[in-house]
């Protein structure tokens, strides 16, 4: 078929005879699109590709490289199915960039005397900060179990290793004490009370936050494409939040935009919000506590857990309580036995068939 492709995108016939479209770069990995063509998802897939994130830079010293090392296996798994099959761009990077460091410590060494005791040590010395170490952990499971199925290990020793057993409850949950200090520093109309508003109404993380338009608003509901998980989110637009968005200029095509007028990146707009909660004297508050406090919110107000999952777009119900877990138990009890309470005088109150 003939169309006008974008650069390094081509055209063929798989072995199916279905026609896909495949980013080709010298220096690059190749990458298989998986969104139609000229949709968005596309044309982010292809700047992802011209980023490297997608395709990334194959190492031209591949030939120096050192057979069987870390090194070697860091590329091999980087051209591998299992890498190029990852959807989200975000974990992609993520996963990269730990692969990246760890790599530069411990490169050289062959990955075939690797041993476990060698990957506790590296672990244990990351102690101090535990939730990194973890990370670490996984992303090396997978590595480690792509060089078993090279035949380069019979073993994970990844497998082996313990995680940190990690204390608290993460990120703070916002109290309602603490939102209406926020909007008393920040009011309507400012940039600050608008991200707070958005991040707090429809429980998004600020990775799809930071994207929103009008462009998404559809029968009075926003429509977020998650970019973690892939969930496709209607969040209800309350009163509440259609107030702050009145205030956004209407030409302007994100709402939450830099005083460059360029979207934010996720980095960026955490730190510039991390600031804004620190001029409300809230140090102790973050952006994806707000989402814990939307989902606590729900929790508190009788939502099930069907109905919040609807709304966060968590996908299990240990996940949805994990972040209401700061609900209220009073205000929870007090719902529960009110419902029972009205359920049985309602039920009682009916009048009886004559026998």
């Amino acid at each position: 078929m003939s169309r006008t492709l974008p650069r390094y995108v081509t055209e063929f016939a798989d072995r199916h005879g279905k026609f896909r479209l495949r980013f080709r770069r010298k220096g690059q990995a190749t990458h298989y699109f998986k969104a139609r063509f000229e949709s968005d998802e596309f044309w982010q897939e292809y700047a992802a590709c011209l980023k490297g994130d997608l395709a990334p830079k194959v190492q031209p010293s591949m030939g120096t490289t050192r057979l069987g090392s870390i090194d070697d296996l860091c590329e091999r798994f980087y051209r591998s199915p299992g890498w190029q099959g990852m959807t989200k761009e975000s974990s992609r990077k993520t996963y990269r960039s730990i692969i990246e460091r760890f790599r530069k410590a411990h490169g050289d060494k062959p990955v075939a005397s690797l041993k476990v005791e060698h990957l506790d040590a590296i672990l244990g010395k990351m102690s101090a900060t535990p939730a990194a170490a973890n990370n670490l952990r996984k992303v090396l499971k997978r590595l480690f179990a792509y060089a078993v199925k090279l035949g380069w290990r019979r073993d994970n020793p990844a497998e082996l290793t313990d995680a940190f057993k990690i204390d608290g409850e993460g990120f703070h949950t916002w109290t309602e004490a603490e939102i209406a200090q926020f909007q008393a520093r920040h009011p309507i109309g400012s940039k600050a009370r608008l991200a707070m508003e958005l991040m707090l109404w429809t429980g998004q993380r600020r990775s799809d936050i930071i994207q929103l338009g009008r462009q998404h608003i559809e029968s009075g509901r926003i429509r977020i494409r998650q970019t973690k998980t892939g969930a496709l989110v209607m969040v209800w637009i309350s009163p509440q939040l259609q107030a702050v968005l009145d205030q956004v200029p209407p030409g302007q095509l994100c709402f939450l935009q830099t005083e460059f007028g360029k979207p934010f990146s996720g980095a960026g707009f955490g730190n510039w919000f991390r600031d804004r909660c620190n001029e409300a004297g809230l140090p102790q508050c973050s952006a994806h506590g707000l989402r814990k406090a939307m989902s606590r919110r729900l929790a508190e107000n009788g939502a099930t857990h069907m109905q919040g999952k609807a709304v966060t777009g968590h996908k299990t119900d240990r996940e949805f309580s994990r972040y209401a877990a700061g609900a209220d138990q009073v205000a929870l009890a007090d719902t529960a036995v009110a419902n029972l309470a009205d359920r049985l005088a309602t039920k009682s109150a009916k009048p009886r068939k004559s026998q």
